[in-house]
């Protein structure tokens, strides 16, 4: 039969066949295992890089707007810093009542911010911070301060002109610092409660005090820069970061050193020098083929000075 007599494979070109097809095989594996190492280390890169560089705009961004000179600071240490932060600015257009023989010895405050005038992320609301210009006395010390207070409620606005002017915005009922007759302890620093101190058109900020931290959460063996607002927990924000991996140096206005510890440095705050030391999440190999796995390390270092550097 001629189909018997077609001649097929011998057995050493079957193995020849299949010899040549495993050294192809063989170098596509090495190509495509050598090709994923290099996308999980370039991806680890990146993630690094982009965690150092929001540490290095986020944090200095918030504290640009601190002054020291003026309360901003709350806490300072190497690894950590609480201070207030700003979330809205607006302007008064109805100022409160002020003097000695004001209600504002209550200590209650009522003013309407302009409505066309208000900058941040979002609009006031009750249980805010807030920080209210005040003039004061322009011929003696007890001049240009702030007033701190906490919103209590909301209410409508009314600034002068009402109907004719659409200017109308959020009016906010404040209980200021404790206060006793003719001075305010709730003002940074305390000065007397002189009768027309507060402007209209005097800004006022509302703010949130927040910390900064080196943090290793519980159960976790990583450590990040941690976040956390108010009265709120703590939350990792940055990272993995190594064990020291958040550092800060705090400067007076001749450019010493200050030690964080003494609490009455924290006035004379003008530059902070924040140190970030971040590796990768995962374990790459450092060297291209190498067996050698290991997380790669990045650092990064901003001076930031404060608003109250005269300076810049």
């Amino acid at each position: 039969m001629s189909h018997l007599s077609r001649r097929g494979f011998t057995m050493v070109e079957l193995l020849v066949s299949l010899v040549i097809m495993g050294i192809v095989a063989t170098a596509l594996y090495r190509v495509l295992v050598n090709n994923q190492r290099i996308y999980q280390t370039q991806t680890q890169r990146i993630d690094l890089s982009q965690n150092i560089r929001a540490a290095g705009t986020i944090m200095p961004g918030e504290l640009r707007e601190a002054d020291a000179n003026e309360g901003d600071l709350i806490a300072i240490s190497a690894t950590s810093i609480t201070f207030r932060a700003m979330r809205w600015m607006g302007y008064l257009c109805n100022p409160p009542i002020t003097g000695p023989s004001s209600l504002v010895e209550s200590p209650v405050l009522i003013m309407t911010l302009s409505n066309r005038h208000q900058y941040g992320a979002r609009a006031p609301s009750a249980n805010d911070s807030v920080l209210i210009r005040y003039e004061g006395d322009a011929g003696t010390r007890n001049d240009d301060s702030w007033v701190q207070g906490k919103i209590t409620g909301m209410v409508a606005g009314n600034c002068p002109g009402g109907a004719l002017t659409p200017d109308n915005g959020p009016g906010l009922i404040l209980t200021v610092g404790a206060s006793m007759p003719r001075f305010w302890t709730g003002l940074t620093p305390p000065a007397p409660n002189l009768a027309g101190a507060i402007d209209a058109g005097a800004p006022i900020r509302g703010f949130t005090a927040v910390t900064y931290s080196l943090y290793q959460p519980p159960g976790d063996t990583s450590w990040y820069i941690g976040y956390q607002r108010g009265s709120s927990t703590m939350q990792p924000l940055i990272g993995p970061v190594l064990v020291n991996g958040l550092g800060m140096v705090y400067y007076d206005s001749t450019g010493a050193a200050l030690d964080p510890a003494v609490g009455a440095n924290r006035a004379l705050v003008e530059r902070v020098d924040i140190t970030v030391r971040g590796r990768t999440a995962q374990p790459v190999r450092r060297v291209s083929g190498g067996t050698l796995l290991g997380p790669i390390i990045d650092s990064i270092v901003v001076r930031t000075t404060l608003r109250n550097n005269r300076r810049f």
